[in-house]
């Protein structure tokens, strides 16, 4: 059934995108010239095309891989909980996995292909970013985010609802969009992008901590398909791809993957925790290539040693992806690298 769309009562001109999306900066914390240096605005209004990745100069080898993973190995083995790990050198085409296709509470990861669905009614110009939704009392959701404390009646555009839901895991903007578009579309998206295990259910999207009747699910696998469609600019079109790769740069959470990183790196990931699942997925941006790495986790003794556990394996990747011009030297040398993690 097409989407209707009811009258607006005659107002104000509205601002335009840009203006929209530096208020929405500026009450994140980030400042306008950070905002209009970024470019997120440029995948989603004419503009130059993006310039092409630079060329690997020292890439991780097979032997340095080998070492990395067989360290990995051994860190997810010992982990007193439930582990799925999805790695890939996504210039090299590098591959390691860890239990990859166990099943998990998918968490606030599932607002990845929540993005992605919304992404696909843009794409098809059945909405635009630019759509304003308004906030009601129904939509309020607690835990993440700072849309629970708007006032109600607060509209917001589509592409602010979408910000919002990755980068500070809104939950009421996460709400609003399932009001929105409805249950149903998302689930029959979700079979769209190509997902076999990753589920939405309304038991699913419940907050509470304990077991609900139909949970929502995912795998390392599959989340680590998403990011690479979207680092690819295969997933929905190119400028979706991008504009979601710049949304999921500016999620704010500093700890689990971004805690093991060297400071300065870029990464675009989602974090998701609940119901004891504690996830983090992203495409990190080194210097000696970009990668995928997603950790999932459930079951752990607690959140605090699930969130150290997946700083652990991002610091011990990250290790091998430092450019130092000793590093490769021996075997003995990258081992020595991380021993003291």
């Amino acid at each position: 059934m097409p989407l209707k769309f009811a009258p607006r009562p005659e107002r104000k001109p509205r601002p335009n995108p840009l203006a929209k999306l530096a208020y929405l900066a500026v009450i994140s914390g980030f400042s306008l010239y950070f905002l209009y240096k970024s470019g997120l605005y440029k995948n989603i209004v004419p503009g130059e095309p993006a310039p092409g990745r630079p060329e690997v100069a020292n890439p991780v080898d097979a032997g340095q891989w080998n070492d990395l993973t067989s360290q990995l190995e051994e860190a997810a083995r010992k982990y007193p909980g439930r582990v799925g790990i999805y790695l890939k050198d996504l210039s090299q085409n590098h591959e390691w996995t860890y239990r990859p296709d166990r099943i998990f509470p998918s968490a606030s990861l599932i607002k990845v292909p929540i993005m992605a669905s919304v992404m696909r009614k843009v794409e098809k110009d059945a909405i635009n970013m630019d759509t304003e939704l308004r906030l009601t009392h129904k939509d309020r959701r607690s835990g993440s985010g700072s849309l629970k404390w708007a006032r109600e009646g607060t509209r917001l555009s589509l592409l602010e609802i979408i910000y919002r839901m990755i980068t500070e895991s809104d939950n009421t903007a996460t709400q609003m969009l399932l009001d929105y578009f409805g249950m149903n579309y998302f689930e029959e998206e979700f079979r769209n992008l190509g997902l076999a295990y990753t589920n939405i259910t309304q038991d699913g999207m419940s907050l509470t901590s304990g077991r609900v009747a139909k949970e929502n699910y995912t795998t390392a696998r599959e989340m680590g398909y998403l990011l690479e469609k979207i680092y690819a600019g295969e997933l929905i079109s190119r400028k979706a791809s991008e504009t979601m790769l710049d949304i999921l740069k500016r999620n704010k959470s500093r700890g689990r993957l971004r805690k093991g990183l060297p400071l300065g790196w870029e990464m675009g990931h989602k974090t998701g925790l609940l119901r004891t699942a504690c996830h983090d997925a992203g495409i990190v941006f080194s210097p000696r290539g970009d990668y995928l790495i997603v950790v999932l986790t459930s079951k752990g003794p607690d959140y605090r040693s699930a969130k150290n556990f997946i700083s652990k394996i991002a610091k011990i990747t990250a290790a091998y992806y430092k450019y130092e011009p000793s590093f490769d030297e021996s075997s003995a040398a990258r081992k020595g690298a991380v021993k003291n993690i």
